[in-house]
């Protein structure tokens, strides 16, 4: 059994270490949390050893699982490194893009395995068209939340819009060309709502909405290309794939369209693809040791994670070059 330990003990690290117990390839060591409420917590409910060395955990595993608040995840992550052990962070990989960097630099030269906890990946929703022909050439998103205190380390950007980045950096598979956005504080010290618009070379359009103070949750996205239409409801876990034919296929699910007179009639097809019901977090989890076991390229890269804060950072860059102005 691969064993594994984890730092951090608050909401998300006792959801690790629960689900970790679940997996049967992994082996949960203990963790490490210097907060001994978090700790207390989670010994008692988890009955998890504590160490109240990092540095002992770290050389008791195989692998270390990095759930701690995001300024810290760099020096963690180092720390892991350094002793050359596979590493899963949560998202977003590190506080600053210097850090994301180096971080990349440094699993490189430890040769390890190492995930980026971009979990909506992992959603079934998604799950359920992650093999469907995608050329987008427009995305929308809206990632709606009410407020939560959790995740207000950072802005509203790298707390939630990341996720629909690192989807949209997936989907499109092209160099980002332009970025436009705008937002604003309102409770916190960095943007909570923030809209951005992310051009590509190949000529899609993202549109991109986040926000953490909204009175109802929302975590949808809108793929459209030339012949189809795809929706992706996040949190409500379906989607819906609107497919365009020049012919009327032989299916129930199809519509006509009448687009005017003298105009040749075009067919929609309509399909809900099946949604097999999976934890996300526990699939993100087991795929980061079949990585391991199998020596293969994890789901969600270290790459993948540096992408994705590149393009964050540059929609907050806009956002703080702007509000200066």
């Amino acid at each position: 059994m691969l064993k594994i330990g984890v730092l951090g003990a608050g909401h998300l690290g006792k959801i690790h270490m629960k689900l970790i117990n679940e997996i049967d390839v992994l082996e949960l060591v203990g963790f490490y949390d210097p907060n001994d409420s978090n700790a207390q917590k989670a010994e008692e409910k988890l009955q998890v050893k504590r160490f109240t060395d990092l540095e002992e955990l770290i050389h008791s595993c195989d692998a270390i699982d990095i759930v701690t608040s995001t300024i810290s995840h760099f020096e963690c992550a180092r720390m892991v490194l350094k002793n050359t052990k596979h590493v899963f962070i949560e998202k977003p990989m590190t506080s600053t893009l210097e850090e994301a960097f180096q971080l990349v630099e440094l699993i490189k030269e430890a040769n390890v395995k190492a995930q980026i906890g971009h979990v909506e990946r992992f959603n079934p929703a998604f799950l359920a068209v992650k093999d469907y022909a995608f050329d987008p050439m427009f995305i929308e998103t809206h990632r709606l939340a009410q407020f939560n205190p959790r995740g207000t380390d950072v802005s509203v950007i790298h707390d939630l819009m990341i996720h629909d980045i690192d989807i949209i950096l997936k989907l499109v598979n092209t160099n980002v060309k332009n970025i436009h956005a705008s937002g604003v504080p309102i409770i916190s010290d960095s943007p909570d709502i923030a809209n951005a618009r992310i051009e590509f070379d190949n000529g899609c359009v993202a549109n991109v909405t986040a926000s953490r103070l909204s009175v109802k949750n929302m975590r949808k996205t809108r793929i459209f290309q030339r012949d189809s239409y795809v929706s992706i409801d996040f949190l409500e876990k379906k989607t819906e794939i609107f497919k365009l034919y020049n012919e009327q296929p032989s299916d129930i699910n199809t519509f006509e369209l009448d687009l005017g007179e003298n105009k040749q009639k075009k067919y929609i097809h309509f399909d809900t693809p099946e949604i097999i019901p999976v934890n996300s977090i526990k699939m993100e989890l087991e795929s980061f040791a079949n990585s391991i076991y199998q020596n293969k390229e994890t789901e969600v890269t270290a790459m993948d994670g540096l992408k994705a804060m590149e393009v964050a950072y540059g929609v907050l860059d806009k956002i703080q070059r702007l509000n200066i102005i």
